[in-house]
């Protein structure tokens, strides 16, 4: 049971609708996700095909995040967001357009790439509006609040994206609720308070500013390395349109559950952990989840039944939960506020480049080797990654608790 202490966050109203609004976003997102891969996977049967997914998603990324960083510095932060997001839904009713006439599979990847280039400049405005907003105790607070509804998002969204191919007999339906859901963002966050942006102080230092930071705080690089190619060789999620088809046999149902269940580890977790005290070795404990999420990988790639492979998805969203909270929190307790639009920027080309880049690795390897040795070769590689992160940046294992830190000083103009 929860303290007001607990729930002092949601005291603020704005909070409350942004956290409602993250929700819908997420939903939207997923459901996109869910709906892509098995359209794509129903008409080319193809593993390609939904790795591809990932290398037009994160193309965008590579072009225009720095720039998306500079925007979330540089202009209100609220506006970038609801700009974006109205991006994505704008796609999201594109989709539903090409599945509705049966348009070329290539139009497909172009809205996809439209829905990178959204969330890339979603990421660095939208996470980046609370810390201007609350003072840094209610921040801790609210942040772990929003993570907690982003991840039910997480798990409702793709059950609910299947569910509704699974109803309608194709992805039309499920694109529109995604777009209405992306718009339902827009439309909350018009009740967040719109911060002025600092011009003078964020125009300092240019695009480069916010990789500077990074490249000259060994830890924090040490940590989005290390998510990096775990994630880049043991993610399996661009491959479940095959496990849930072919492998495993359970159809869009079972894909959404599928999709659904990391989701449901990443958000058990998250409330978890807002009732444990702060870790005393977080880098350890860091390296621990990552070297369970690709053990929990290996599991699911040899996994033919329904359950098992659940249980092994629940372990990769506890354990990627466990990362998610603490790289979240080391950035934010390590970077002045001038610099966290560029800062997040850099972090979320490093987390999309493992997602998606891992999505076009996974289905390349799929069809050269088949979909279970892309899945056990990619999680044996990620708990190799650990020990060599291990070797490079020992420092990461020696960190102490992440409250303690404080902002790095840092030179804007280098």
């Amino acid at each position: 049971m929860t303290t007001p202490e607990q729930r002092q966050a949601f005291d603020y109203p704005f909070v409350r609708a942004f956290a409602a609004g993250r929700f819908a976003a997420v939903a939207g997102y997923q459901i996109i996700s869910v709906a892509v891969g098995w359209q794509l996977y129903e008409r080319t049967g193809q593993a390609l095909a939904l790795g591809l997914v990932g290398l037009f998603e994160v193309a965008p990324v590579f072009v225009l995040m720095m720039a998306a960083g500079t925007a979330a510095d540089r202009f209100p932060r609220r506006t970038v967001g609801m700009t974006a997001h109205g991006v994505l839904a704008l796609a999201a009713t594109g989709l539903a357009v090409v599945a509705w006439t049966e348009a070329p599979v290539a139009l497909v990847y172009a809205l996809i790439t439209l829905v990178g280039a959204g969330r890339a400049f979603a990421a660095p405005a939208v996470n980046t509006i609370l810390p201007q907003l609350l003072p840094p105790v209610i921040f801790a607070n609210a942040n772990a609040w929003v993570a907690s509804t982003a991840q039910l998002a997480a798990i409702i969204g793709p059950a609910a994206g299947g569910g509704v191919i699974a109803i309608t007999g194709g992805s039309t339906a499920a694109f529109f609720v995604a777009a209405a859901l992306e718009a339902t963002f827009v439309v909350l966050l018009l009740r967040v308070p719109r911060a002025p942006a600092a011009r003078t102080v964020a125009s300092r230092g240019g695009v480069l500013a916010g990789l500077s930071f990074v490249s000259r705080s060994p830890v924090f690089l040490a940590a989005i390395t290390l998510d990096l190619f775990a994630v880049l060789f043991g993610g399996a999620v661009a491959l479940l349109p095959i496990f849930a088809k072919d492998i495993l046999q359970v159809g869009p149902e079972g894909l959404g559950l599928l999709r659904a269940a990391p989701a449901a580890g990443a958000l058990t977790m998250a409330l978890v952990t807002t009732q444990l005290t702060p870790w005393e070795r977080p880098g350890r404990t860091l390296l621990v989840a990552v070297g369970g999420f690709g053990l929990a990988m290996v599991g699911f790639g040899f996994s033919r039944s329904l359950a098992l492979s659940l249980l092994c998805l629940f372990i990769t969203g506890v354990c990627d939960n466990i990362s998610v909270v603490i790289r979240l929190t080391l950035e934010q307790m390590i970077t002045p506020d001038a610099l966290r639009g560029r800062v997040s920027a850099v972090k979320h080309v490093f987390v999309s480049m493992s997602n998606e880049i891992g999505a076009f690795e996974s289905g390349v390897t799929a069809a050269l080797f088949g979909p279970v040795a892309s899945v056990v070769g990619g999680g044996l590689a990620t708990i190799g990654v650990v020990g060599l992160v291990m070797w490079a940046w020992p420092p990461l294992a020696r960190l102490g608790p992440l409250h303690t830190l404080r902002p790095i000083a840092h030179n804007l103009d280098s």
